[in-house]
């Protein structure tokens, strides 16, 4: 069984990130897949800022290991991010910094798929295509279409779910046609 790992890069309670991975998450459950499906929260792996000085004295923070193996044993990972003036959330980047000193490397040759969401008009198209950068440089296989939600402040309904139809099957497409690559 082939395990994915889902996550939005948001630490905000009431992110439209991570709204965007629970719509995924539901999607996959309902099309009764053969995946082991796991959902992570970012805010479970607090970690310092990239420090070389600090890996060196202290070697990896425990959170770091433990998000480094979650990735390594995933077969593919959905990430959904903000998009934090025009490029990658800094939060998004220390993960990717953090979790590349691991020994064996988790990014290299993983399956990834990018989802944004945000409240512009844009829907974190530009921080998606920033994101795909250290990923594919640290040999990760980023999807090469992306799905950027504008205007999530109100895409949502009351119960998290997204209002639009039209977006639901986008999501779909694209989601379907990446675990069919795998």
């Amino acid at each position: 069984m082939k395990k994915i790992v889902l996550m939005a890069m948001s630490l905000r309670k009431d992110s439209v990130n991570k709204k965007l991975i629970k719509n995924t998450e539901t999607l996959l459950r309902a099309e009764n897949l053969a995946y082991d499906i796991e959902v992570l929260q970012l805010n479970d792996f607090a970690m310092p800022m990239y420090d070389g000085d600090l890996e060196v004295q202290q070697g990896l923070p425990d959170s770091v290991q433990k998000l480094s193996q979650k990735i390594l044993t995933a077969d593919a990972v959905i990430f959904s991010t903000p998009e934090y003036n025009g490029s990658i959330p800094g939060t998004f980047k220390n993960v990717i910094d953090w979790v590349s000193r691991s020994n064996p490397q988790p990014w290299s040759g993983k399956q990834i798929l990018l989802l944004g969401a945000s409240p512009g008009a844009l829907g974190a198209v530009r921080g998606l295509w920033h994101s795909r950068v250290p990923l594919e440089a640290l040999g990760a296989f980023v999807y090469p279409e992306m799905l950027g939600l504008l205007q999530a402040a109100v895409a949502f309904d009351t119960e998290d779910q997204l209002k639009d139809a039209t977006t639901s099957e986008r999501l779909k497409k694209i989601v379907t046609k990446f675990l069919n690559r795998l």
